[in-house]
This record gives C-alpha cells, sequence and structure tokens, in this order.
C-alpha cells in the first residue's frame, strides 16, 4: 500500500527526480502495535539527509501525521518513507523543483527475522566493496546501486545470511542491510562512517544502551581481521533488530554476551 501526501496513490511522474536520478532519501521503520519503533530518529534522519542533500523542507508535520496514521491501522509491519525532490529542472539541476513529495509505504513484516534472531546468522566476506564519499556517507539515500550488486553476490554464497562489506580502502564499513558492532572482553567496536555507509537508527539506539552500560563503544576504522580476533560480533537494523552472529567465514563465535545485553530492549 502506498500513499503519496497523504493520498492513497500508486503512481509517480515519469519527471520525478528519484526516478531520473535517485534524487531523495529515505527510512525504514518496524510497526509494533501500531506505534513506529524509535520514531523520534527516523524522523532526525531524514531531516539530516534534507539538509545535506539541499533539499527544500519537506512538510514535516504532515510526514509525521502521515507515519502516525498509517501505523495505527496496522498493528505489525514495515513502513518506509521516501522524500523525492519531485519534477522540476534541467538536467542534474534541481531549480524549479518545487515541495518534496512524501511516498510512505506499508508492508508486511520480513518473516525470516525472528528465525534468525534464535539461531543467529552466518557472514561472508563481500568481493563488492564501497566507495569513499564523506558528504554522502551516513545518509540513507536512494542510489542503492552498492547494495545492489552487494546482495546479488550474496545470494550467490551457500550458507551466509548476510555480508561484511569494506569500503574501497579495505576497512569494514557495514553489512548488505544492517550496521555491525563486534565485541572484544568489554570493549565495542563499530565502524566510524566518516567515508561510507549508512548510520542507521538501531546502530543509534545501541549506541546510546552502550554508554554508561559495563561496556566500552570504540567508533573504529579496521581491517576484517578486526572481526577474525573478535569475541562476538552481532547484526542490526530497524526490522531485525539485533542478530547475534554464529560464523565469519572460517571464525566461529559461540559468545553471545552482548546480544544478550541488548536483547531486552531492541
Amino acid at each position: 500500500m502506498y500513499w503519496i501526501n497523504g493520498e492513497p496513490r500508486q503512481q509517480l511522474p515519469l519527471t520525478d527526480r528519484a526516478i531520473q536520478f535517485g534524487d531523495g532519501f529515505f527510512t525504514t521503520a518496524r510497526i509494533r502495535t501500531g506505534q513506529i519503533d524509535l520514531l523520534s530518529y527516523h524522523l532526525e534522519r531524514l531531516a539530516q539527509a534534507a539538509d545535506r542533500l539541499m533539499f527544500a523542507s519537506p512538510d514535516w508535520t504532515a510526514l509525521e501525521r502521515e507515519m502516525r496514521q498509517v501505523a495505527e491501522q496496522r498493528r505489525d509491519g514495515v513502513l518506509k518513507v521516501i522524500i523525492s525532490r519531485g519534477s522540476g529542472g534541467r538536467g542534474y539541476s534541481a531549480a524549479g523543483c518545487g515541495m518534496p513529495l512524501r511516498i510512505i509505504s506499508y508492508t508486511e513484516a520480513p518473516a525470516h527475522y525472528p528465525l534468525w534472531r534464535r539461531q543467529g546468522v552466518n557472514l561472508t566476506l563481500s568481493p563488492v566493496r564501497l566507495g569513499c564519499n564523506p558528504q554522502l556517507a551516513g545518509i540513507k539515500h536512494l542510489n542503492r546501486l552498492e547494495q545492489i550488486l552487494i546482495r546479488t553476490r550474496l545470494e550467490q554464497v551457500v550458507n551466509a545470511q548476510e555480508a561484511v562489506v569494506l569500503d574501497i580502502r579495505g576497512y569494514v564499513t557495514e553489512c548488505c542491510a544492517a550496521n555491525i558492532f563486534w565485541r572484544q572482553g568489554s570493549e565495542v567496536f563499530t565502524p566510524s562512517l566518516t567515508q561510507s555507509g549508512v548510520a542507521g537508527v538501531m546502530r543509534r539506539h545501541i549506541m546510546a544502551l552502550l554508554a554508561g552500560s559495563p561496556f566500552t563503544p570504540h567508533l573504529v576504522e579496521a581491517p576484517p581481521e578486526a572481526l577474525s580476533a573478535a569475541d562476538e560480533v552481532i547484526v542490526c537494523n530497524a526490522l531485525m533488530p539485533v542478530l547475534p552472529v554464529n560464523r565469519f567465514d572460517e571464525r566461529a563465535y559461540r559468545d553471545r554476551t552482548l546480544f544478550e545485553f541488548l536483547r531486552p530492549n531492541c
């Protein structure tokens, strides 16, 4: 089901810049019992993306109202918000674009995540690397070709549910559709995401949970060998929301100390 600027619609004009250039950004949220998990974080990430991409300000009040209305009508599921710059401009120029479009969709929750949460997942190293661009790093813009290539490669691998993705410098950045944390003793590490990758809302939530906890969080640039030396690895996104990792290629993990600490609040 889709809504555009609050109206039930399923079509965009071919002149829309989301279609022409991927000129927009999005967030994907979990609905539970009619409520949107981490709603304020989702709204803040959209506002950050609008600022970074130099968008005219969307009608944030209307967007929040529309998001809540969709969630209240459904007990559980997935709510996705896309903000497009709309139609206008000539070529790459955004001159002449009016108010951005608010696109909301609802789908059922992925059925496999509860199973993965109980059983854990296996990771493999992706051969596809992410380009570095500090201006776009962290935000969830509509240009996702790298992730499509990563997922296509991952689907060719047997016995791996997610992929560890490096940037072109060789540093661990994220997974295909998740952020990643690893633990050594009481030290917890996650990529800094200053050059590439998506700063997910669940990653932000976990960082808040770690503050003042027995664990010490660190934002780092680290090679994949850091995962091989870890005691534990977890992956997360707004829908999973947190999954324990059983194996990264040949390295097996049996400790779930961090996962068990996070699980009740994620």
